[in-house]
């Protein structure tokens, strides 16, 4: 895929504006990065209900919101196992509705948990504890940023065979390489700059790894879901990017890899 700099500069420009709310709202933690992720909930429920039920989106929309606000605020005051609970009958209710409107049920259901875990996930990261809980998702932003802008840009400058041309036909396997360097080195970084217990530079680096190679199949993933449900993009709120969820694909399938990592140290660790 040849280089645009006018696509990357649109890109660059719409990261300007959205990174410094993401990163605010991850320093302040608490009702700041639950709202955060609940707003986020709200726009991804509405996009996916507009791509994957057309023909009734609203009332979709509002059944996948309901079954992924639930939760995150649930993770928000310490009752993980309530909010697992409310995940799964949000995605009854959401495919009922779904299924009752005339589309196919598994969407609905689907797209509450699809959008519902890594939300979830996310608030228990930040909250657990105060230090480590930033440490954490800093960790975890950074290294999907990372694995994504690399994998665009190494992907855009030498181009070369195809990831898989069958359900993204602009990704590269130099791109892919790039990401998977790059979420490696971003993991390794904050591993050693940021005190995180149990998690040595070294182990940093293969959660950054682990971490980016779910950046880039959370990214191949919602291309085969647009394929499938027959639109360019999940949406066309950011200029350049697409929809919220051409943005945080990735992210999505990080989370929950990272999420892993941090049960993994405090078993090892403690409270570390």
């Amino acid at each position: 895929m040849a280089l645009k700099p006018k696509d990357i500069a649109l890109r660059a420009a719409s990261a300007l504006v959205l990174a410094p709310a993401a990163v605010l709202a991850i320093w302040a933690g608490g009702f700041w990065f639950t709202g955060l992720i609940v707003l986020g909930g709200i726009m991804l429920a509405l996009e996916w209900a507009r791509m994957s039920e057309p023909q009734d989106w609203r009332a979709v929309g509002m059944a996948v919101a309901g079954g992924v606000i639930a939760p995150i605020i649930a993770a928000h005051i310490g009752q993980m196992s309530l909010a697992f609970v409310l995940l799964v009958f949000g995605a009854a209710i959401a495919g009922l509705v779904s299924h009752r409107r005339g589309g196919e049920g598994l969407d609905g259901a689907y797209g509450v948990l699809y959008l519902g875990w890594p939300c979830i996930l996310l608030v228990w990261m930040r909250d657990l504890n105060a230090d480590q809980g930033l440490y954490w998702t800093v960790l975890v932003f950074a290294v999907a940023w990372a694995a994504d802008i690399l994998a665009y840009l190494v992907g855009s400058a030498v181009g070369g065979p195809k990831l898989w041309p069958r359900f993204s036909p602009n990704k590269t396997w130099s791109g892919f390489i790039g990401g998977l360097l790059a979420g490696m080195v971003a993991g390794g970084v904050m591993a050693a700059w940021l005190n995180m217990g149990a998690l040595t530079a070294l182990w940093g680096a293969v959660l950054g790894f682990l971490a980016a190679l779910a950046t880039m199949g959370g990214d191949l993933w919602e291309s085969a879901l647009k394929r499938r449900f027959g639109v360019k993009d999940a949406g066309n709120l950011i200029p350049g990017h697409g929809g919220l969820l051409d943005r945080v694909d990735g992210l999505m399938f990080a989370v929950i890899v990272v999420a892993i990592g941090r049960l993994i140290v405090l078993m090892i660790g403690g409270n570390a």
